[in-house]
């Protein structure tokens, strides 16, 4: 059991959460794990179960009051962040997450198993070279990333499993102006969300794009 379950609950009570007892019985236990498996594997530069809760998990958690996609590739995974906080907390939606670390994607399949999750695929492959397979036709609602890339590269690199109509989520520190600048002249900003995650001083954000016009 967690030593900081409370602010865990907490946390999740801050960021106006609605989560069943299970779902927090397993967020605890994904950290939990993460932290028994880091000490092995080097899976995270965050060793602090307290610093973890908060950078790992509940900044995962600050973006589920602004997702409504039926069906989200988290690129650059690492670990299993955000997607796997993501699929506990929107058990009724599908994720996809993707990592071309192989050990990193090994313990997200072992935790997908543990904690009984039927809604994440993980998969060991560099995002560019990743292809959709023919049974599973439909591109992505989004496309989400935390620490993968600038917004052009993401862009650049996973276009090609992105729907017609779908966005690009880029979870990012502080705006920035250059990063946005860079962009395609065909991407749209759709908007920019200032994140608050509880116990984290720095700046979050969440910066929405889209296909324009070509």
């Amino acid at each position: 059991m967690l030593k900081s379950i409370d602010l865990l609950n907490q946390g999740i009570a801050t960021l106006g959460l609605n989560l069943e007892s299970n779902q927090v019985d397993q967020l605890a236990e994904l950290l939990s794990q993460l932290l028994k498996w880091n000490s092995t594997y080097n899976l995270t530069a965050i060793k602090d179960e307290e610093e973890a809760l908060k950078l790992h998990l509940l900044d995962s958690l600050s973006i589920v009051p602004h997702w409504s996609f039926s069906k989200t590739l988290d690129v650059g995974t690492g670990p299993g962040f955000p997607g796997l906080p993501l699929a506990i907390a929107l058990p009724e939606q599908t994720f996809h997450l993707l990592d071309s670390n192989s050990k990193k994607v090994r313990f997200i399949r072992q935790q997908i198993h543990h904690l009984g999750l039927t809604n994440v695929t993980a998969w060991h492959s560099r995002v560019e070279q990743h292809q959709i397979n023919s049974d599973e036709n439909q591109k992505y609602d989004a496309i989400v990333s935390r620490a993968f890339a600038s917004l052009a590269d993401m862009v650049k690199l996973s276009e090609h499993l992105l729907s017609d109509d779908g966005r690009w989520m880029a979870m990012k520190g502080a705006y920035l102006e250059d990063e946005v600048a860079e962009l395609p002249e065909w991407v749209e900003q759709v908007g920019v969300t200032e994140l608050v995650v509880p116990g984290v001083q720095a700046d979050r954000c969440l910066i929405e794009l889209k296909r324009g016009n070509r």
